[in-house]
Protein backbone atom coordinates (compact mmCIF):
# COMPACT_ATOMS: atom_id res chain seq x y z
CA UNK A 1 0.00 0.00 0.00
CA UNK A 2 1.79 3.22 -0.75
CA UNK A 3 1.88 6.13 2.00
CA UNK A 4 -0.33 8.95 2.09
CA UNK A 5 1.86 12.08 1.69
CA UNK A 6 1.22 14.53 4.54
CA UNK A 7 -1.29 17.97 3.43
CA UNK A 8 2.00 19.87 4.90
CA UNK A 9 4.22 18.35 1.92
CA UNK A 10 1.30 18.76 -0.74
CA UNK A 11 0.69 22.79 0.54
CA UNK A 12 4.18 23.24 0.17
CA UNK A 13 3.93 22.66 -3.50
CA UNK A 14 1.00 25.47 -4.01
CA UNK A 15 3.13 28.18 -5.32
CA UNK A 16 4.66 25.90 -7.81
CA UNK A 17 2.02 24.89 -9.83
CA UNK A 18 0.97 26.55 -13.06
CA UNK A 19 -3.00 28.37 -13.04
CA UNK A 20 -4.39 25.58 -14.76
CA UNK A 21 -2.99 22.88 -12.45
CA UNK A 22 -5.02 20.72 -10.11
CA UNK A 23 -5.37 21.34 -6.88
CA UNK A 24 -2.10 20.98 -5.10
CA UNK A 25 -3.82 18.36 -2.47
CA UNK A 26 -3.88 16.09 -5.08
CA UNK A 27 -0.51 16.48 -6.59
CA UNK A 28 1.48 13.90 -5.13
CA UNK A 29 -1.17 11.44 -4.59
CA UNK A 30 -1.82 11.35 -8.82
CA UNK A 31 2.28 10.81 -9.06
CA UNK A 32 2.07 7.98 -6.59
CA UNK A 33 -0.66 6.48 -8.75
CA UNK A 34 1.40 6.87 -11.95
CA UNK A 35 0.12 7.85 -15.65
CA UNK A 36 2.32 11.37 -16.12
CA UNK A 37 5.29 12.12 -17.97
CA UNK A 38 8.64 14.09 -15.94
CA UNK A 39 10.67 15.98 -18.39
CA UNK A 40 13.86 17.05 -16.91
CA UNK A 41 16.88 18.85 -18.05
CA UNK A 42 19.74 17.45 -17.39
CA UNK A 43 21.97 18.24 -14.15
CA UNK A 44 24.23 20.74 -13.44
CA UNK A 45 27.44 20.61 -15.87
CA UNK A 46 31.06 21.61 -15.28
CA UNK A 47 30.86 24.90 -17.51
CA UNK A 48 34.73 24.82 -18.12
CA UNK A 49 33.97 22.31 -20.80
CA UNK A 50 32.43 22.67 -23.94
CA UNK A 51 29.93 20.20 -26.73
CA UNK A 52 32.68 19.78 -29.79
CA UNK A 53 30.40 19.60 -32.58
CA UNK A 54 28.91 17.64 -34.53
CA UNK A 55 28.81 15.63 -31.54
CA UNK A 56 30.38 12.02 -30.87
CA UNK A 57 28.30 10.26 -28.77
CA UNK A 58 31.43 8.07 -27.78
CA UNK A 59 33.47 10.82 -26.58
CA UNK A 60 33.58 11.63 -23.16
CA UNK A 61 35.91 14.57 -23.71
CA UNK A 62 33.61 16.33 -26.48
CA UNK A 63 30.60 16.60 -24.52
CA UNK A 64 30.17 18.70 -21.32
CA UNK A 65 29.88 16.24 -18.41
CA UNK A 66 27.72 16.96 -15.16
CA UNK A 67 29.23 18.50 -12.54
CA UNK A 68 30.19 16.92 -8.99
CA UNK A 69 27.29 18.90 -7.39
CA UNK A 70 25.18 17.99 -10.35
CA UNK A 71 25.48 13.88 -10.02
CA UNK A 72 25.05 14.77 -6.44
CA UNK A 73 21.56 16.97 -6.99
CA UNK A 74 20.15 13.93 -9.23
CA UNK A 75 20.98 11.46 -6.86
CA UNK A 76 19.58 13.27 -3.80
CA UNK A 77 15.84 14.12 -6.44
CA UNK A 78 16.43 9.83 -7.06
CA UNK A 79 16.02 9.18 -3.65
CA UNK A 80 13.27 12.26 -2.41
CA UNK A 81 11.02 10.37 -5.93
CA UNK A 82 11.53 7.09 -3.78
CA UNK A 83 10.83 8.59 -0.67
CA UNK A 84 7.58 10.08 -1.86
CA UNK A 85 6.40 6.77 -3.79
CA UNK A 86 6.43 7.64 -6.40
CA UNK A 87 6.34 4.92 -9.09
CA UNK A 88 9.00 5.54 -12.20
CA UNK A 89 8.30 2.86 -15.12
CA UNK A 90 10.39 4.13 -18.48
CA UNK A 91 13.07 6.64 -18.36
CA UNK A 92 14.77 7.54 -21.93
CA UNK A 93 16.90 10.18 -22.08
CA UNK A 94 19.42 12.12 -25.08
CA UNK A 95 22.75 10.36 -26.27
CA UNK A 96 24.51 12.85 -24.36
CA UNK A 97 26.31 11.46 -21.25
CA UNK A 98 24.53 14.20 -18.92
CA UNK A 99 21.19 13.24 -19.46
CA UNK A 100 22.27 9.64 -19.59
CA UNK A 101 23.48 10.05 -16.38
CA UNK A 102 20.94 11.96 -14.92
CA UNK A 103 18.38 9.83 -15.76
CA UNK A 104 20.01 7.01 -14.35
CA UNK A 105 20.87 8.69 -10.90
CA UNK A 106 17.19 9.94 -10.74
CA UNK A 107 15.51 6.54 -11.57
CA UNK A 108 18.37 3.90 -10.50
CA UNK A 109 17.20 2.27 -13.68
CA UNK A 110 18.94 1.71 -17.11
CA UNK A 111 18.11 3.98 -19.67
CA UNK A 112 16.82 4.10 -23.33
CA UNK A 113 18.39 7.16 -25.60
CA UNK A 114 16.28 8.74 -28.11
CA UNK A 115 17.42 11.04 -30.94
CA UNK A 116 14.44 13.39 -30.32
CA UNK A 117 15.57 13.97 -26.84
CA UNK A 118 19.62 14.56 -27.71
CA UNK A 119 20.73 18.41 -27.97
CA UNK A 120 19.28 20.07 -30.81
CA UNK A 121 21.09 23.06 -30.52
CA UNK A 122 24.06 20.81 -31.88
CA UNK A 123 23.56 21.80 -35.90
CA UNK A 124 19.45 22.11 -35.85
CA UNK A 125 17.47 26.03 -34.88
CA UNK A 126 15.73 25.96 -32.00
CA UNK A 127 13.43 28.20 -30.43
CA UNK A 128 16.12 29.85 -28.36
CA UNK A 129 18.03 30.88 -31.61
CA UNK A 130 15.91 31.14 -34.55
CA UNK A 131 13.24 34.29 -34.05
CA UNK A 132 10.64 32.94 -36.50
CA UNK A 133 9.54 30.07 -33.87
CA UNK A 134 10.59 26.76 -32.66
CA UNK A 135 12.28 24.28 -34.44
CA UNK A 136 9.18 22.95 -35.35
CA UNK A 137 9.88 18.90 -36.33
CA UNK A 138 12.56 18.55 -33.14
CA UNK A 139 9.28 20.27 -31.13
CA UNK A 140 6.62 17.91 -32.65
CA UNK A 141 8.80 14.43 -31.84
CA UNK A 142 9.69 15.60 -28.35
CA UNK A 143 5.64 16.61 -27.77
CA UNK A 144 5.01 12.71 -29.29
CA UNK A 145 6.83 11.38 -26.47
CA UNK A 146 5.52 13.10 -23.89
CA UNK A 147 2.03 12.51 -24.93
CA UNK A 148 2.84 8.73 -24.98
CA UNK A 149 0.75 7.07 -22.02
CA UNK A 150 3.25 5.30 -19.64
CA UNK A 151 2.77 2.13 -18.38
CA UNK A 152 0.55 0.86 -15.45
CA UNK A 153 0.80 2.32 -12.68
CA UNK A 154 4.41 4.68 -13.50
CA UNK A 155 5.19 7.89 -14.69
CA UNK A 156 7.42 8.20 -17.33
CA UNK A 157 11.05 9.99 -17.34
CA UNK A 158 12.32 11.87 -19.86
CA UNK A 159 15.85 13.58 -19.57
CA UNK A 160 16.78 16.43 -22.06
CA UNK A 161 18.31 19.74 -22.82
CA UNK A 162 17.25 23.19 -22.72
CA UNK A 163 16.70 23.69 -26.69
CA UNK A 164 14.39 20.82 -26.52
CA UNK A 165 12.55 22.13 -23.81
CA UNK A 166 12.00 25.44 -26.24
CA UNK A 167 11.91 23.31 -29.18
CA UNK A 168 8.79 21.18 -28.05
CA UNK A 169 6.70 24.00 -25.74
CA UNK A 170 7.94 27.42 -27.01
CA UNK A 171 10.83 29.94 -26.06
CA UNK A 172 9.38 30.72 -22.62
CA UNK A 173 10.21 27.17 -21.79
CA UNK A 174 13.36 27.94 -22.73
CA UNK A 175 14.26 29.44 -19.44
CA UNK A 176 13.91 25.71 -17.51
CA UNK A 177 17.01 25.41 -15.28
CA UNK A 178 19.55 22.64 -14.97
CA UNK A 179 17.66 19.95 -12.82
CA UNK A 180 14.02 21.13 -13.20
CA UNK A 181 11.13 19.29 -14.62
CA UNK A 182 8.38 19.98 -15.91
CA UNK A 183 5.48 17.82 -15.14
CA UNK A 184 2.51 16.61 -17.90
CA UNK A 185 -0.52 14.42 -18.11
CA UNK A 186 -0.43 12.89 -21.43
CA UNK A 187 -3.20 13.49 -23.38
CA UNK A 188 -4.18 11.11 -26.46
CA UNK A 189 -6.51 13.73 -27.88
CA UNK A 190 -4.87 16.57 -27.63
CA UNK A 191 -1.48 18.32 -26.68
CA UNK A 192 -0.02 17.33 -23.16
CA UNK A 193 -1.09 19.53 -20.28
CA UNK A 194 1.35 20.91 -18.15
CA UNK A 195 0.75 20.18 -14.44
CA UNK A 196 3.65 21.85 -12.52
CA UNK A 197 7.15 23.03 -12.54
CA UNK A 198 9.49 21.45 -9.97
CA UNK A 199 13.23 22.65 -9.37
CA UNK A 200 15.15 19.72 -7.83
CA UNK A 201 15.35 21.69 -4.56
CA UNK A 202 11.79 21.56 -4.44
CA UNK A 203 11.03 17.78 -4.50
CA UNK A 204 14.07 17.23 -1.88
CA UNK A 205 12.12 19.82 0.31
CA UNK A 206 9.18 17.92 0.02
CA UNK A 207 10.07 14.62 0.76
CA UNK A 208 12.17 15.86 4.08
CA UNK A 209 8.68 17.39 5.40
Amino acid sequence: MRRIVSTATLLFLLPLLPVRAPAAETLLTDLQKGSYVIVFRHGATDDSQKDVYPLNFSDMKAQRQLSATGREMAAEVGEAIKKLHIPIGLVFTSKLNRAAETGKLLSGKDVQVRAALTDSGGGMASAMMNPSGANELAGVAVRELVNTPPQDETNTVLVTHKTNFADAFGKDAGNVQEGEAFIYKPDVSGEPKLVARLKAMDWIAAASR
